[in-house]
């Protein structure tokens, strides 16, 4: 039985969404910590979070190579006309994959956002305190 040529990528778009379903709820871990302050813990967190993101831009590349070979054009009317066409399970895990990486570039821009605040915050307090050591030694 010859297979569809939505089948490969069906399951690449299936492992692009479970890669991304697991790198969203990190960037929410993340989030939490940095509202809580938990620094200590940020620093593996963000090996995992350079790690997760290597994963998916891998897979996020073998899902565009597997697409070159079937459209002429990667442009997301053609890639959703070919889904609905040859894969229509595939269009809507499709769907789901752009809406969650849309969720984690706003998560990833809201936690750098946290992070520049923390870091003025720190910067400002290392004024005062370093302000306050040189008039204590005067």
């Amino acid at each position: 039985m010859k297979q569809s040529p939505g089948s490969p990528l069906l399951a690449a778009l299936t492992a692009e969404h479970t890669a991304l379903l697991g790198f969203v709820a990190l960037l929410e871990r993340e989030q939490g910590m940095l509202v809580e302050n938990l620094t200590d813990q940020l620093l593996e967190l963000s090996e995992q979070k350079s790690t997760d993101a290597l994963g998916l831009n891998e897979l996020a590349e073998a899902r565009r190579s597997l697409l070159q070979k079937n459209l002429p054009e990667l442009s997301i009317d053609t890639i959703n006309a070919w889904l609905a066409t040859y894969s229509p399970q595939g269009l809507a895990v499709w769907h789901e994959v752009l809406a969650l990486a849309e969720r984690a570039q706003h998560l990833n821009r809201t936690n750098g956002e946290l992070i520049q605040m923390k870091l003025r915050h720190n910067q400002q307090s290392l004024a005062v305190l370093s302000n306050a050591v040189n008039k204590a030694n005067l």
